[in-house]
């Protein structure tokens, strides 16, 4: 399972968007490692040039805002390119996208310009980072669920069918898939959007919800504050499994299909948090559960059958495993202050 084509991407011209967030530079690492000839453009909003240090020498980097870019600027960018992952958006954990609509709304415009480049440059393929926020809110309300969201419940492609998608985010990656779509049928793009579901992993930030239980522990938050009643579930993928899901597609689909990348599993937030403590060897005396704190769907977790199909994908990492994996990076890259600071848990630093 998870097997790549070395042919596929030896000296292949690759270009990376949003190539220095946390999921960005991770895929740019495994193309490197498979020898592909990778740029990356990235405006630093929010990923950084430290997350590329193990491929910097062997990547081209191109400091370079999508959403403002000029044409000729966008001609250049996406030149000679073969291959096309886009990631660059205004993103980040349930915290920051709540409170975040209007910025949220600006990755229209970076995807518009992406879509462009990449159909006026004849690129063979466009893997492009959707999103689980992209399906009905009312499929999802009930905590206890065992219904897994299938790629069919969001269907851009009905445009006679009622949709609904989660918030500002999930309407804009939505639309945007709706996007692509119209350029596969007005000029015959090729692409996939892949749909992503709570990945988490090093470099990620603590706007994100396992970074920001881990942070909270780290730093011996007590009482230690769960947002919501600590009950809601969600499906956990690690890093390196959506990077893998993510290269597979760009082999194996191009004709718009969506596919899911998740595990299936559903964990409750309080099952999570006891798991960090656990490896941690940490309780604290108290839990604190603020309700008052954005949460999003009750229940998550998404089929990944079609992946399974379509790509020979599955994931390799449980919970516990990519936890272990998350908390070493963390306790090697954080410096504990003593305190929890609640504004790198809604805003990007």
């Amino acid at each position: 399972m998870n097997q790549f084509s070395q042919n596929f991407w030896n000296e292949t011209n690759v270009l990376v968007t949003g190539g220095a967030s946390f999921i960005g530079s991770h895929l740019v690492d495994k193309l490197v490692s498979l020898g592909s000839k990778v740029t990356v453009v990235d405006n630093l909003s929010s990923g950084t040039l430290e997350n590329l240090d193990q491929s910097k020498e062997k990547i081209t980097f191109l400091n370079q805002d999508l959403e403002y870019i000029s044409k000729s600027d966008l001609d250049k960018v996406f030149r000679d390119q073969e291959i096309v992952f886009h990631l660059a958006a205004v993103h980040g954990g349930r915290g920051y996208i709540t409170t975040h609509p209007a910025d949220v709304s600006s990755n229209y415009s970076i995807d518009h310009h992406v879509f462009e480049g990449c159909n006026d440059s004849n690129v063979k393929n466009l893997v492009f980072a959707s999103t689980a926020c992209v399906y009905p809110t009312k499929l999802q309300d009930t905590i206890g669920s065992d219904y897994k969201l299938k790629e069919q419940d969001a269907d851009p492609t009905d445009l006679d069918k009622l949709m609904s998608a989660d918030i500002e985010y999930g309407w804009e990656k939505l639309m945007s898939e709706m996007q692509l779509n119209a350029f596969k049928k007005q000029y015959g793009l090729k692409g996939c959007p892949v749909r992503f579901v709570t990945a988490y992993g090093p470099r990620e930030n603590e706007t994100h919800a396992i970074i920001a239980l881990i942070y909270k522990a780290i730093e011996k938050m007590n009482p230690y504050q769960i947002w919501g009643d600590g009950n809601q579930e969600r499906d956990f993928t690690y890093v390196e499994d959506i990077v893998d899901g993510t290269i597979l597609a760009a082999e194996k689909i191009s004709d718009g299909t969506p596919v899911n990348l998740g595990t299936g599993d559903r964990y409750k937030m309080i099952d999570v948090v006891n798991m960090i403590f656990k490896i941690l060897n940490w309780k604290p005396d108290k839990l604190e559960f603020d309700t008052s704190k954005p949460v999003g769907a009750l229940s998550r977790a998404l089929d990944n059958e079609r992946a399974n199909n379509l790509l020979g994908w599955s994931p390799k990492f449980n919970l516990e495993d990519g936890l272990r994996k998350t908390i070493d990076w963390y306790k090697t890259s954080h410096k504990i202050e003593g305190n929890v600071d609640q504004d790198i848990l809604l805003e990007r630093k």
